[in-house]
């Protein structure tokens, strides 16, 4: 059996990233939305496979299956960057947020965020 912590495939983050901006969706409209999309048959493979995996769920509305995430976005995102952070900074989220801040990705605007959410933190105020 497959979990929520398995490694997700490109495809399979195509899928999911569909479901949480739409909401729900159907196999046919996840099909005409993505990018380059393999056959009808593929598609519904692999929303079975992110079912497997924990991802998504369906409703039965008819004759048709509507897929829908599992778990809301922020729940998948905290998730993905604990992740991210024990496999490529040993733990650190001072080293994760020293990488996004060197890498100059940052707009003056999220730096200023960032700069008024580690006041707030350094304050109590978490």
């Amino acid at each position: 059996m497959t979990t929520a912590n398995d490694p997700l495939s490109r495809r399979e983050r195509q899928i999911l990233d569909i479901l949480y901006t739409k909401g729900s969706a159907t196999a046919a409209e996840v099909k005409e939305t993505l990018p380059d999309p393999p056959s009808y048959s593929a598609v519904r493979a692999l929303l079975r496979i992110l079912e497997e995996k924990g991802h998504a769920k369906h409703e039965t509305q008819g004759t048709r299956y509507v897929y829908m995430p599992s778990v809301p976005r922020e729940n998948a995102r905290n998730s993905a960057l604990t992740r991210i952070v024990q496999t490529f900074f040993d733990g650190s989220a001072a080293q994760a947020a020293a990488a996004l801040v060197d890498s100059g990705s940052l707009s003056d605007d999220e730096l200023t965020r960032l700069s008024a959410l580690i006041d707030r933190a350094r304050n109590g105020g978490r």
